[in-house]
């Protein structure tokens, strides 16, 4: 496991509460508008931090800290993820991690084990635009298999779209909306097109703020909570 970023104290990244945040490195998508390039491909070179640091800052900034958020990449991935989550828990502090739901096992296993208080799942788009979004084969029975297993704990989660012009329109929110309704939180997030792993999407627009609340608006419809983040 390979923690290449680290954000010791992030106010926005576990809702509700302060964190500090790690990312892994490693992705098994290929998102053309990821703005964590350096973090898909697994790479040993650069700047490698020890999780006894993160546990040591954890522990030292308890009375601050209400607990880690594991971002990426894909944390999934990593074998290694569970060993750090138990020290974590160890020192009772709550949990996030960031998905893009392809590892259903391994969700599965974090929630029965008590390892996740809280998971934010990336959903790239309606089903049958999934594949193409990701650039790489992309089984969607996973996907739907996460879906589920979130939707059938009793832990806290969102879903979470990164809306880019070019990739999806409204209509495409609309059939997300469709597939996801009942969820207790759907988040529309803005798109940024700086320091992308594909350089083409830095020249696209984004899509005007009010565009993404009058979709959030919309998907107030079928959730609980639908907000916008980053505008």
């Amino acid at each position: 496991m390979i923690i290449k970023g680290w954000q010791r104290t992030s106010l926005v990244d576990f809702p509700g509460k302060i964190a500090s945040t790690i990312f892994l490195a490693g992705c098994n998508l290929r998102c053309g508008y990821c703005h964590n390039p350096d973090l898909v491909v697994n790479s040993p070179t650069g700047d490698v931090l020890d999780p006894d640091d993160v546990l040591d800052h954890l522990e030292y900034r308890r009375r601050f800290i209400d607990g880690i958020c594991v971002s990426g990449g894909e944390p999934l991935l990593h074998k290694e993820l569970p060993t750090l989550l138990e020290r974590v828990k160890a020192i009772k502090r709550l949990i996030k991690v960031d998905t893009n739901g392809t590892c259903p096992d391994a969700l599965e296993s974090l929630i029965d084990r008590g390892l996740v208080n809280y998971v934010a799942m990336d959903i790239k788009g309606p089903p049958e635009k999934i594949p193409t979004i990701a650039r790489c084969d992309v089984a969607l029975s996973e996907i739907e298999e996460s879906i589920d297993i979130l939707r059938a704990s009793t832990i806290d989660y969102e879903f979470r779209t990164t809306v880019v012009p070019g990739i999806l329109d409204a209509d495409d929110i609309l059939r997300i909306f469709q597939w996801l309704a009942g969820a207790p939180r759907y988040y529309l997030q803005q798109f940024r097109p700086t320091g992308l792993l594909d350089p083409y999407w830095e020249n696209v627009k984004p899509y005007p703020p009010q565009f993404l609340r009058d979709l959030a608006e919309k998907g107030r419809e079928y959730f609980e909570i639908c907000k916008v983040r980053g505008v």
